[in-house]
């Protein structure tokens, strides 16, 4: 299984470093953005605000968001193509398809959390040493990974990319409004608390504000795995509902 996985991956990874205008705008749009970010946040900003405890979470949001989209609508292109079609009728099996695909295109997410986390770190000055630099890199590449597993798994519903669009919201504003980024999820309605638990970006929230506050990774291990369980849960259900035909 895992030699047919490569060998996907290994074709995807190929057919995307082609597609330089794809390749470069996933690099120029998260940079584009926390510049935008950058100069909202001096006009907004007062002493009482500190800088960490927001622009990195609205960093991995950035992230989230960007990965998820692009993975949504690269996966339709590939099913309209037929190209999940004839990969079936070669014998792959939907196990395969997904962890390769996942596999190629997190090559992507290790380069876009990359630059949006030093982005941050040089703009806004934030002065991380290096283990507390690698450890939110890491927590910020691992929601990049699980944000394009969870673009596979919308794209496994939409038959063109148009259909896409209306699931990018509706993943979306939930993901904001109830992962804690904005307003502590302590502070929102009971029934709002339950469903924070449903976006991945609050368990990533929760990892980046303990590794803020100086603590580790093995101190937000319980948050870290259920950002780990959150990603399986998602590959699960995309391996579920991959159909071999629309």
């Amino acid at each position: 299984m895992l030699n047919r996985s490569l060998a996907i991956a290994r074709r995807v990874f190929a057919q995307l470093i082609r597609d330089h205008r794809f390749v470069a705008i996933s690099m120029v749009v998260p940079v584009v953005v926390i510049y935008v970010f950058k100069v909202f946040f001096d006009a907004a900003a007062t002493p009482l605000i500190k800088a960490s405890i927001f622009v990195v979470p609205y960093g991995a949001f950035f992230v989230h968001f960007i990965t998820y989209v692009l993975a949504a609508i690269v996966l339709v292109r590939e099913r309209t193509a037929n190209t999940l079609e004839r990969m079936f009728i070669a014998g792959f099996r939907r196990s395969e398809i997904i962890l390769g695909y996942v596999g190629a295109y997190s090559t992507l997410a290790t380069l876009q959390s990359l630059v949006v986390l030093v982005g941050l770190q040089l703009l806004f000055e934030l002065d991380y040493d290096l283990p507390q630099f690698l450890s939110l890199y890491l927590v910020m590449w691992l929601l990049a990974v699980i944000s394009m597993a969870l673009g596979v798994l919308v794209s496994n519903f939409a038959r063109n990319e148009g259909q896409v669009f209306p699931f990018i919201p509706l993943i979306m504003l939930p993901t904001i409004f109830f992962s804690g980024i904005i307003i502590a999820v302590e502070k929102l309605p009971e029934w709002a608390q339950r469903l924070s638990f449903l976006t991945p970006l609050y368990y990533a929230n929760e990892v980046i504000q303990q590794l803020i506050e100086g603590q580790t990774l093995a101190d937000a291990a319980p948050d870290l795995g259920g950002l780990m369980g959150y990603g399986l849960a998602i590959l699960l259900l995309a391996n579920i509902t991959l159909r071999e035909r629309d």
